[in-house]
């Protein structure tokens, strides 16, 4: 007898999508270029930097052929301010660190400033069809060399817990005080899921019509580990509502065929007589 499967994706398939993420490596030795499904991979010359998809990079690495460069946000001070903006601000109390822009929309700095036009450029494919491009197929784990724009705070990508345990378990060597860096993580994966646990509460009131949890800045794994007691938790509450409303629909029934007599109204009458 087969099990039935879990509802929505799990985490080692979400784990398998990061892996798409595109990450910048340092190349050791001279390779061909490759052509693969989510497009071409230019040649390999050491010591010229290269965008790969992040399954590539790890196996080059495990391979010793080549160095893994980590994304700006995969450092320690960046992780650090992060963490800050999620304890400590308090336009963040109850909500998550705002996530990277997509391509095309305006930045933090702009949003705040008033600029929200959008100028995405579309993208098409071989036959000429539009699309526009989503994680993980978005540069959004790329290295470079100006970490931030000035005024622009870190962000976490969606896929950030994935590609962060991932490079600290196969390139901790390329990763910057990477003991620090794997405490960093951890303190934000905990502080992130207790405000995902404490969105609960407020689950009742947004059960009704038109109601709902924010999880903008929620990351994939974050959503996949989540999904499971939320959805518990939200069949739950629509069970004890369904409860109560037969409850109720059912005392409605039972006034309606005594026709809204009430035993005890005769007794009060005597007694104020």
């Amino acid at each position: 007898m087969a099990f039935p499967l879990p509802r929505g994706i799990t985490p080692p398939e979400i784990s398998f999508l990061a892996e798409m993420e595109l990450v910048t490596i340092v190349p050791r030795q001279r390779l061909e270029g490759l052509e693969l499904l989510g497009g071409p991979v230019n040649p390999l010359i050491p010591p010229r930097r290269t965008t790969v998809p992040l399954w590539l990079a790890l196996l080059l690495k495990r391979q010793r052929r080549a160095n893994i460069l980590p994304p700006p946000w995969l450092h320690p001070e960046s992780l650090s301010l992060i963490l800050d903006i999620e304890t400590r601000d308090q336009e963040y109390q109850h909500a998550f660190s705002p996530p990277p822009p997509l391509p095309g929309q305006p930045t933090i700095r702009q949003r705040n400033a008033g600029h929200s036009k959008s100028t995405a450029r579309p993208r098409f494919t071989p036959e000429g069809q539009r699309y526009y491009p989503t994680p993980p197929f978005l540069p959004q784990n790329v290295a470079t060399d100006q970490a931030f724009e000035d005024g622009e705070p870190p962000t976490l990508p969606f896929h950030w817990l994935e590609v962060g345990t991932m490079l600290l378990d196969v390139a901790g060597d390329d990763v910057i005080e990477p003991d620090q860096t794997r405490r960093l993580l951890k303190e934000l994966r905990e502080v992130r899921s207790a405000k995902i646990r404490s969105g609960v509460e407020v689950l009742d009131d947004a059960a009704g019509p038109g109601g709902g949890v924010a999880l903008t800045g929620v990351g994939a794994m974050e959503i996949g580990e989540g999904r499971g007691f939320i959805g518990g938790v939200v069949d739950g509450l629509r069970k004890i509502g369904a409860s109560k409303e037969q409850a109720r629909r059912e005392q409605l029934a039972e006034s309606g065929a005594s026709g809204g007599y009430d035993a005890t109204q005769d007794y009060d009458d005597d007694m104020e007589f």
